[in-house]
């Protein structure tokens, strides 16, 4: 295990020094215990102080496992029911295409509404990244902005997935009415102080009162940390803030079927119940996802099950994930967007379960589009590209003197000796492929092959 954690190291290290990630905290869990835990770089870059294990970051979308634990809690004790109408607990009645939404549809996003953008309009304009001014600060700020959203309906509710961040936010009002307590108020003590999660906090005054809490930074165009704000407004959805230890104890709860060290939350049909594929989940990283209520459910991760979920408000970001047939589980928090905090996770996961987490299919993408980069010349040098990744995808450059163009390259197909990608030149497909051989990489691109440098 000790080498493989020098592995997990380098690895972190690398991909923060990459993207310029500021600070980032881990930990492993096994069972109930922590298997491992630390910090890498700075909590405040300003004042020199380094993260830790414990360091407070904002959890994000991760939120939203919590919301669904308190509906499922609610539903156990019959305060109500996953099925029932949205508008039985919520002031507003909520219905597309004549029917009424339910319970169910906003924790899966199925409602068939897609994204009305409120978060993306709070986060990015508290945060002046934006002229747009979102001021929802409340659930019912929430209901207020979703006025009319009748006309942006685009499915049947059950039939299609649409990630909503509205849907959670009033999902939170539900726990308020039906346990007759501020949502925060419940989770506080009907999650957080059972499994002493004693540094989780919903509001600013909390967090600033922790000496350990990270500095949130945005990162430029030039690629400077600019010191930014935390983006507090609705919770229910994505409000939460904690650590790598208190989220270790809460993924251990799940982990471990709803019951941790003696004391159970809910019923292990009920963790089940959120882990189940209720809608396909697109665009995950294995190709198989489902989503259940508050997290993402897939059976390709090695040959096991992972469940997991990811949170951004941009200058913190994070990830929760678990094998619940092996217990055990990982999160990851940052404080500042950057390199996806999900592949981090697997990839200290997969060493944990004594997997080589260079062999992820994922990894070895990722590998692959970092060694295409670089400089390609023809013949004697005589023409010069410049091959740039952004994401997933490559940008193939030229600049002269007086002219530059850049070029978008989609991927087809990508192993580890050979690369197909594509792009459109008025109407027409143009491939670029990339012959690997060990460090030598050859372009063929239009009429060209070109040798990287």
């Amino acid at each position: 295990m000790a080498d493989a954690l020098v592995k997990v190291e380098s690895f972190i290290l690398e991909k923060m020094s990459a993207t310029r990630i500021p600070g980032l905290s881990l930990a492993l869990t096994k069972g109930e215990e922590i298997a491992y835990a630390r910090g890498f770089g700075f909590r405040d870059l300003e004042k020199g102080l380094p993260a830790t294990a414990g360091t407070v970051y904002g959890i994000g979308s991760v939120t939203k496992s919590f919301t669904a634990l308190a509906v499922m809690m609610l539903a156990e004790e019959g305060r109500l029911s996953l099925d029932d109408p949205v508008s039985k607990h919520v002031p507003a009645d909520l219905r597309v295409r004549g029917k009424p939404v339910t319970i169910h549809h906003l924790l899966t996003h199925t409602s068939g509404i897609p994204a009305l953008a409120y978060a993306e309009g709070l986060i990015r304009g508290s945060l002046g990244l934006d002229a747009v001014w979102t001021p929802v600060a409340s659930p019912e700020d929430v209901l207020s902005y979703m006025s009319g959203y009748e006309e942006w309906v685009a499915a049947e509710p059950g039939s299609r997935f649409f990630y909503l961040n509205e849907g959670y936010a009033l999902v939170g009002m539900v726990v308020s009415r039906a346990s007759g307590m501020r949502y925060e108020d419940f989770v506080r003590e009907r999650i957080l102080k059972p499994l002493k999660m004693n540094r989780s906090y919903f509001s600013e005054s909390e967090v600033a009162s922790d000496p350990d809490a990270a500095a949130p930074y945005i990162l430029s165009r030039e690629g400077k940390h600019v010191r930014s704000r935390f983006p507090y407004g609705p919770t229910a959805d994505g409000g939460l803030l904690s650590n790598c230890l208190d989220m270790s104890r809460y993924v251990a709860l799940l982990a471990n079927r709803g019951e941790l060290e003696g004391a159970r939350l809910v019923s292990r049909e009920s963790v089940e119940l959120m882990e189940a594929r209720h809608a396909s989940f697109p665009g995950g990283f294995f190709g198989d996802e489902g989503y259940g209520y508050g997290l993402i459910v897939t059976d390709r991760f090695w040959d096991t099950r992972l469940v997991y979920h990811g949170g951004s408000v941009l200058v913190h970001t994070a990830f929760m994930g678990y094998a619940p047939r092996e217990r055990a589980g990982v999160v990851v928090l940052a404080n500042s967007s950057g390199y996806p905090l999900s592949i981090i996770g697997v990839y200290a996961l997969s060493a944990l379960l004594g997997r080589d987490p260079e062999q992820l299919p994922l990894i070895k993408v990722d590998r692959v589009l970092d060694k295409l980069q670089g400089t390609y010349e023809s013949f004697r040098g005589s023409y010069r590209l410049q091959v740039r990744r952004r994401g997933d995808f490559l940008m193939l450059e030229y600049r002269d003197l007086l002219t530059e163009s850049s070029t978008p390259l989609a991927p087809v197909k990508v192993g580890e000796d050979y690369a197909l990608f594509y792009t459109v030149s008025y109407g027409r497909r143009v491939e670029a492929e990339f012959f690997i051989e060990g460090d030598k990489v050859t372009m063929l691109y239009e009429r060209y092959k070109m040798v990287k440098k």
